[in-house]
């Protein structure tokens, strides 16, 4: 995806907090061309650069990119909120970004001015992962990229990095994902399973099957997940000859309960009007009644899918259901 025009960054910036109608027919995930040879081609979408690249800032988060892994060209993007707080340290959210695994970045626009919310409306330190995207890399690669981030930011990069060292309080430290990125922030609790990680926020997660929902089913001409990018984005996120009832799609069936001993509390949420919320709320009840895990699920959000992007009311309601679940934790913890 290159990057784009001043001009094109302001066009979306003016567009905003009322971009046009999203339907089918201008979907993001419809636009992926797939070539003869199995490379697809992207649409392009606006990037924004973060804000230690400019002179000064008038944003809600100042932000700046550090590497993670220079051999494999990942990196994380930190947010802090505009201005600083200075009487107490601040809890951290590692976030990974939505997009099927196959689009989309932490520079990418809409996600940019989502973290930047983020920071501020909690207010907390966020570290955007630039993730490894397929098919150029299939799963299990950003699952990799994750567990990688959250070593580094519980490790001697974190330690090593000046924001995190001079802001970040390390001893509430929360995964969280959405969409393809809420995925993502589950494996990274069953990989990690670390003390230090207080939490995973797992945000309209991208799960899938064989067999559709009737959610699934009923999402022909969604506008933000239609059925044809759904199975088009799991086609070339999944490793080359798995169905949708692998694992890293389908869970709830081919996963073992025990495999989930030790992972953290949750917040589930998701939105009425998402294709997937069948599998959400489903996803929810194993954690808790076959896991073990303790859950609290909010699945009852107005919107579609990606909603908080776009509708600063749906931003809202999920940035109320993160800050009482990371304080809940605060109490549990004295």
């Amino acid at each position: 995806m290159g990057d784009i025009t001043e001009a094109a960054a302001a066009a979306f910036d003016d567009a905003q907090p009322h971009p046009p109608a999203m339907t089918k027919e201008n979907n993001l995930f419809m636009q992926i061309v797939v070539n003869p040879d199995g490379t697809i081609t992207r649409p392009e979408v606006p990037l924004i650069p973060p804000s230690s690249s400019s002179s000064s800032t008038t944003a809600a988060a100042v932000s700046r990119d550090v590497p993670l892994d220079a051999s494999l060209g990942t990196n994380l993007r930190l947010y802090l909120p505009n201005p600083v707080p200075t009487n107490s340290k601040l809890p951290v959210v590692l976030f990974f970004h939505g997009g099927g695994f196959v689009l989309f970045s932490p520079a990418t626009a809409f996600y940019h001015a989502h973290c930047e919310a983020m920071a501020a409306a909690l207010p907390c330190l966020v570290a955007s992962l630039d993730y490894r995207l397929a098919p150029e890399r299939r799963l299990p690669a950003a699952y990799d990229d994750a567990a990688s981030a959250v070593s580094w930011l519980l490790g001697a990069g974190g330690a090593a990095d000046p924001w995190v060292a001079a802001h970040a309080d390390l001893s509430r430290c929360f995964v969280m994902g959405s969409s393809s990125g809420g995925n993502m922030a589950f494996f990274a609790g069953l990989r990690t399973k670390s003390a230090a990680v207080r939490g995973l926020l797992l945000h309209q997660t991208y799960l899938g099957g064989v067999e559709r929902t009737p959610s699934e089913a009923a999402s022909g001409d969604d506008a933000m997940l239609p059925l044809e990018a759904n199975d088009k984005l799991w086609s070339l996120a999944l490793p080359e000859g798995t169905d949708r009832d692998h694992e890293f799609c389908n869970p709830v069936r081919a996963m073992s309960p025990e495999a989930l001993a030790g992972m953290p509390r949750c917040l589930v949420t998701g939105n009425r009007g998402d294709p997937l919320i069948d599998r959400q709320r489903a996803f929810a009840r194993w954690l808790a009644d076959q896991g073990g895990v303790e859950v609290v699920a909010r699945m009852e959000h107005e919107g579609g899918h990606a909603a908080e992007l776009f509708v600063p009311e749906s931003a809202d309601e999920l940035f109320d259901a993160m800050r009482e679940f990371m304080s809940a934790d605060d109490h549990t913890s004295a």
